[in-house]
């Protein structure tokens, strides 16, 4: 079985799905019995379209060598389409989103009354407008996945979607967002918020521009899709969102002392999305360090599920949208 993808963003996580398209092309056609072909891909400077197929490893070079795909001219042309005519005009099974996109919804609902599966990272449409897009996906039993939008390849989404499906989950308490756990890290240890910050993104691990981060809205962004998922659509104009800026070093260090952590928590009840800074306990599952996101969910009848995994990283988003890939092409069949 072959199956044509539409690559949309090719930045850090971008590039991952392709290696992980290449490097394990031989798994996926032994365990899965399909192919993958990706006709086209989009980054902020055009889209490079072949029916046949591209080669991702040259894909892949022109990216790391010129930091965009419009310098790929002697091998291929490169089109100038806005992602709606993009998503019309390229012939493909799967249109797959991993870019920042904040109207990506528009497109997203084109790919699926056009008849194709779409998986998407990107967590703004479904803030947003998960009613309108899961609700035309399933009026049209097209696949619309979206695992890595909440934990990165973590598998939470397709824990509440597929398989705890007898289960009533009651709350879910989660940190959601790696940027806040490290430089609350680094607070506790007595850096000031502004050095710990500068020590984010000179890793890597903070954004240039972090309000997001910091401000709480990507923590706000997941809870909602959590909440939309479990209890019924919200968008997050209804969640509560704090973040972490003006926290007190000192206030942190204590709370350490005293056998504490400050995390930014994610709590998800039946009409309640409210994300904050809290003191958690040392020995708790949601007292995690560096990238690693956690989650606690009460069922009726599984009581307590901990899950727990890496929730950012370019290689661990792929996993998840990798894994979606895969299920919408066994779903179109």
């Amino acid at each position: 079985m072959e199956v044509r993808l539409s690559l949309f963003g090719f930045g850090n996580v971008g590039k991952a799905v392709a290696e992980v398209l290449l490097g394990k092309d031989f798994l996926f056609r032994k365990r899965h019995g399909m192919t993958f072909k990706v006709v086209s891909i989009s980054d902020t400077s055009g889209t490079i379209w072949l029916p046949e197929g591209i080669d991702l490893r040259e894909a892949l070079l022109v990216k790391r060598s010129f930091g965009k795909l419009s310098a790929w001219t002697n091998e291929y042309e490169v089109y100038n389409l806005s992602p709606e005519e993009a998503v019309r005009e390229v012939d493909a099974d799967v249109v797959v989103d991993v870019t920042n996109d904040k109207n990506a919804h528009r497109w997203h609902l084109i790919a699926i009354k056009e008849g194709k599966g779409v998986v998407t990272s990107n967590k703004p449409p479904l803030a947003f407008h998960y009613a309108e897009l899961v609700g035309e996906a399933e009026r049209r039993t097209i696949p619309y996945l979206f695992e890595a939008t909440v934990m990165a390849g973590t598998p939470i989404i397709g824990l509440l979607r597929e398989n705890i499906l007898g289960d009533s989950v009651r709350s879910i308490r989660a940190v959601l967002n790696a940027t806040t756990t490290f430089i609350l890290s680094k607070m506790e240890q007595g850096l000031e918020f502004e050095m710990a910050l500068k020590h984010a993104q000179k890793l890597g691990i903070a954004e240039t521009d972090p309000s997001e981060d910091i401000q709480g809205i990507d923590a706000g962004y997941k809870a909602t899709i959590l909440h939309s998922l479990v209890f019924g659509p919200k968008t997050f104009r209804d969640a509560e969102v704090r973040g972490i800026v003006g926290l007190n070093p000192e206030n942190l260090k204590e709370a350490r002392k005293l056998g504490m952590r400050t995390r930014l928590v994610a709590t998800v009840e039946r009409e309640k999305i409210l994300v904050r800074p809290e003191k958690v306990p040392a020995n708790s599952p949601l007292a995690v360090e560096n990238n690693e996101n956690a989650a606690i969910l009460e069922t009726d009848l599984l009581g307590r599920i901990v899950l727990k995994g890496p929730g950012a990283g370019p290689k661990e988003t792929a996993s998840g949208v990798v894994s979606d890939i895969i299920k919408a092409a066994k779903l179109l069949g």
